[in-house]
Formats: structure tokens, sequence, C-alpha cells
């Protein structure tokens, strides 16, 4: 084996070193999931997207046809619209350049630190900042968004097609953990601020989040070793090879029909799993009166059955195919989705928060799984690059849809009953999926 900068080119190597090597890039694989859900539990779901509307936008008010509107909700889908947008046409491109260029990993590190930057960035914010606490979230989603093209380019590396969905399960459970321990970690400001009445005191878990993510994410960088592919030689200019590869696979993309009808049943029912995420908190928060203590508490729990649902339908993923198991985590979403407007309680909410987690880490990772198996070895990097087009393009939907259907109405009740045609919509484009293709790479 010899190896070139953070590069291996393969050689033969026994199957007791080969085993050894894998098993520490799965450890360090499934660590950067541990260390990422600290954005996305602190950040999109729980503290900063109640801390953005209550503290930041606080009492500011809107006049529509004389019905007035506090616009939080709607600057919040707004700004993940945005992000999602930006990631959505760029993803594709900057993946078709990892693999030409054998770098996944060096634009990983430069988005996770991006990420990891604004993350700390947001103790600064005051009231009255929105376009600033705006930016910050966009700049920040991206930074997150953007690099799980490149990590989960690196799952059929670490996986074959037998075991890729036990290993993405293991990732996306060993990421509710972290996802469980960040919450912790927020909890007794929480209670400090909700004793004192005051959000501000909310600011440090976003330091601590951030460090928590640079932290675990290291082994990553340290312990992944990127192999190089045989791409074809370009000399000069990867953005217009990217560009020029993007555009190719495009027009070529009716020689994978299956991975075509993936996309389009992933497109629609990811965008109503995505503004879950992004308005669940908000939702206990104003529909249902949580305190900012209540829904970390809620949200810690409700990390426990995400943990599960991913650990065991990973497992399922590969007794039944990613397939089935993804069609059964729908029919999870539809129970959700009725039991959320329905809810007047906090009981009730918590026993629907729980079949939301199971639901949660079982269909994105049965997601991922089956989106491993139908790429061409080889175009790992580019074809993610198109999952997470389908997963961002459909979220600028969702979050969208849900704020505008929020402030017309004054009511987020029926913003999360208009999810139901996603999860329905999604069930029955994925039963049309033949997952048992394969597919070979093809050249330029």
């Amino acid at each position: 084996m010899e190896k070139s900068g953070d590069l291996i080119i393969e050689r033969p190597v026994t199957k007791n070193v080969e085993k050894r090597r894998l098993r520490k890039e799965i450890f360090a694989w499934t660590l950067y999931d541990f260390a990422n859900t600290s954005y996305s539990v602190i950040v999109v779901t729980v503290v900063y997207a109640i801390y953005f509307k209550e503290y930041i936008v606080g009492d500011l008010t809107i006049s529509l046809g004389g019905w007035v509107r506090n616009p939080g909700d709607f600057l919040w889908g707004l700004g993940g619209s945005i992000s999602m947008a930006i990631v959505a046409l760029s993803s594709p491109i900057m993946g078709a350049i990892a693999d030409y260029s054998n770098r996944k990993k060096r634009f990983l590190f430069v988005y996770t630190m991006a990420c990891v930057s604004v993350m700390a960035l947001l103790y600064f914010l005051e009231p009255g900042m929105i376009v600033a606490g705006l930016l910050l979230f966009i700049i920040g989603n991206i930074g997150f968004e953007g690099a799980l093209v490149f990590y989960n380019g690196f799952l059929p590396q670490i996986s074959t097609p037998q075991n890729i969905g036990k290993i993405s399960g293991y990732g996306f459970a060993v990421g509710y953990v972290g996802s469980l321990i960040s919450l912790l970690i927020a909890l007794p400001y929480a209670t400090r601020a909700f004793a004192a009445s005051d959000l501000s005191i909310m600011r440090p878990t976003f330091v601590l989040a951030a460090a928590f993510f640079f932290v675990f994410s290291l082994p990553f960088f340290v312990l992944v070793k990127e192999r190089i592919v045989n791409a074809p030689a370009i000399s000069g200019n990867y953005i217009k090879a990217g560009y020029q590869r993007t555009l190719q696979t495009i027009k070529r993309m009716r020689e994978f029909p299956e991975i075509l009808k993936f996309l389009l049943a992933y497109f629609i029912y990811i965008d109503g799993v995505n503004t879950v995420i992004y308005f669940s908190g908000i939702f206990a928060s104003t529909t249902l009166g949580f305190s900012m203590r209540e829904v970390i508490q809620f949200f810690a729990i409700v990390q426990s059955s995400a943990i599960s649902g991913a650990y065991v339908f990973g497992y399922l993923t590969d007794k039944f195919g990613p397939k089935k198991t993804i069609m059964i985590t729908l029919l999870l979403w539809i129970v959700v989705t009725i039991g959320a407007y329905f809810t007047h309680s906090a009981s009730m909410f918590y026993v629907v928060g729980l079949v939301a987690g199971v639901a949660m880490g079982s269909s994105q990772s049965a997601s991922r799984a089956l989106m491993g198996k139908l790429i061409p070895r080889g175009m790992e990097a580019e074809f993610y690059g198109f999952y997470a087009l389908m997963g961002k393009f459909s979220s600028i939907l969702g979050p969208f849809t849900f704020g505008l259907v929020s402030i017309l109405t004054g009511s987020q009740r029926y913003a999360i009953i208009s999810l139901l045609f996603f999860f329905v919509t999604g069930l029955i484009l994925i039963n049309r999926v033949n997952e048992k293709v394969t597919y070979k790479r093809f050249v330029l």
C-alpha cells in the first residue's frame, strides 16, 4: 500500500490488515455523525430555532391585510430555504470536482470548519440583529448540509452491499447519542434561562456545541483515508471539469432509471422529514407552550427512540432491504403527522415525539443506504451530490410553505397537517423502485 498525502493507493493487503483498517475507519466515520448532530439539534431543531424567534426577532410584528403576525416562523423557514437552495445548486458540481480530484476529505474539512465557526459566532448575537442572525444561520446550514455530500460519499468505501444498511444505521444511532449529549450539556443553561426568564443565558451553548463538533470530527480526518479511484486524468480547471461532468451525468441520467425513481421519491418524502426537523421545537414552544427547558427535555427523550430506531432499522435494512424499510418509516411519519395535528397535551406530544424519533433515524439511514447501493463505484460524491440536490431542493419548499401557512392562518396545526401530502406521495413513489439493480460507472 502506497500513501500520497491523505490518499491511499490500494495494493493487495492481508484480510486481517484490511479488517483492522476498516474497523478504524468505520469508527471514525460514525464519530463524525456523533459530532455533527450537535449542530442539527442545538441550532436547527431546538435551541437556536427558538432563540432566533423569541430572542432575536422577539415581539416584532407585521401587518398582513389587517392581520398582525409575528414573522419569526416565516423568516426561519426562509433562512432554511435559501441555504438549502445554495447547497442544492452547488452539491452535484462540488461532488463531481471531489470525485475527479480525489479530495472529498478536504472539501469535507472546509465545509465542517465553516459550520463550526458560525456556531461559535452565534454567541455574539443580540435582540434585533435579525439580518445577522439569519445570515449566520444560512452560512452555518450551508456548511453542515454541504459537508454531508462528501461525508456520505465515504459510506460505499467503508461498507459492502451486505452491510451498508447496518453501517449507515450505526452512523445515525451514534449521531443521536451525540444529540442527546449535546442536549444534556444545554439543559443546565435552559434551567437557568427559565428561572431568570432570560434566553440570553443560552448563548454559551452555541460555543460548547461548536467545540463538541470540532473535537469529535477530528478522528475522521486522521483515520479515514480516501481511496484513489480511476477517474479520467484532468489537467487544469477542476471546476470546469466538475461542471462538464455534472452536465454529462444529467444528460445520461436515463441510463440510471432506478436512481431517478428513487431520487424523485426521496425529493417528496424527505421534504416532510426536514420540515418536521426545522419546526418541531418551534411547534412545541409556540403551539403547546413548552419552555426552553421543557423543549430540551422533550428532545432528549426523543433522541432515545431515534437511537434505537436507527440501530434496529439498520439491521432491518440489511435483512429486508432499504426500500421496505423506507416504506415502513413513511407509514410511521403519517401517524406522526396526524398525531401532531390533534395533539393538545404534553403527554400526547411525548408519544408522537417518540414515534417521530424512530421514524427520523430510520428513514434517513435507510435512504442513505439505498442510494449507496445504487451508485456506480467511483461516482459516490457526485451522485450523493444529486442526492443532496433532491433533499435540499425539496427542503426549499417545505420550510417555506410551513412558515407561509403559519403566518397566513395564524395556526401551526394547519401547517403540520399539510405534510401528509409528502409522506403519502413518497410512499407511493418509493414502491416503484427496484433496489436490486446495479450500475457501472461511465466515463466522459
